[in-house]
């Protein structure tokens, strides 16, 4: 005769958790971080192809801001008549400045995109969170070196000369880049930080402006007043306007460079980690 044991489940036993687990970024490896920079900046390229009006400003501004400047301030600056003169000054100028009014249209762009509902669906995903705003940045300095070249494709039609080598050019180039990748957390900061839109274009011009217009990208600091003279030399556009244009001339640099990447390398590391917290925090 057999008998038949039967084993009844321990009421105590602990049931499996239901639901999806919550992203731990911490666990995000390196790898993973790139392959959401990755797809989150083919996502932001997308958009781009879905909406060619969004480039309208890099491909429409250097062509103006250059003929604008060349032939209104060359004449006054380097001679009626010699505004060829003033293109070596200010197309690497302008190189900075570009970096500056790019970097402005990521603010806009990160709080509109809050008041879509795009960035809660992203921090509802298991991914780090510095990659949505890494993938932005990552864009937007593809979109500046469009703009450059177009700039540096007017300066060549307007007299622009190469007087180093093509790899100083290309050093000029790339500090512009690096210096308007730290503008861009700031004026993702700004994004995340201002209600609107508007709001976010209107303090970024208020700072623009004193910025741009205050620096050495248009005219020779020697022209200023005293005060205004003090403000250029601290003023980090001048740095770099001043490094581009070394670099393209063949005039001495200076420490124009080294204080160019310190501004950049002390943005990043004040604002980055203040922009990814206050993109966790944001409702």
């Amino acid at each position: 005769m057999s008998t038949v044991t039967t084993t009844k489940p321990s009421p105590t036993a602990a049931a499996p958790a239901a639901g999806p687990v919550p992203p731990d970024e911490g666990r995000i490896g390196l790898r993973g971080n790139l392959r959401h920079i990755g797809a989150l900046a083919r996502r932001n390229i997308l958009q781009i192809k879905q909406d060619p009006e969004s480039m309208f400003d890099v491909l429409f501004m250097p062509i103006i801001f250059t003929l604008l400047f060349v032939f209104v301030f060359g004449g006054a600056i380097s001679g009626k008549g010699n505004q060829g003169d003033y293109v070596n000054y200010v197309v690497p100028g302008l190189m900075a400045m570009m970096g500056m009014n790019i970097a402005m249209g990521v603010g806009t762009g990160v709080n509109d995109d809050f008041k879509k509902g795009v960035m809660d669906r992203f921090r509802s995903m298991p991914i780090a969170r510095s990659s949505v705003l890494i993938a932005k940045i990552v864009v937007e300095l593809g979109r500046m070196m469009v703009a450059i070249a177009i700039l540096l494709g007017m300066g060549f039609l307007l007299g622009l000369s190469i007087e180093s080598s093509v790899l100083d050019l290309f050093l000029a180039i790339g500090l512009s880049a690096v210096f308007g990748a730290s503008l861009m957390w700031i004026f993702i900061l700004l994004g995340l930080t201002m209600k609107t839109p508007q709001a976010v274009q209107g303090v970024a011009m208020l700072v623009l402006m004193p910025l741009q217009f205050g620096s050495s990208i248009f005219a020779p600091p020697t022209t200023m007043p005293g005060w205004l003279q003090s403000f250029t030399d601290v003023n980090p556009l001048s740095n770099l306007a001043d490094a581009a244009r070394s670099l393209i001339n063949g005039t001495p640099l200076g420490n124009s460079v080294w204080i160019t990447l310190a501004w950049s390398v002390g943005i990043t590391l004040v604002t980055m980690p203040l922009a990814v917290r206050k993109f966790r925090q944001k409702t």
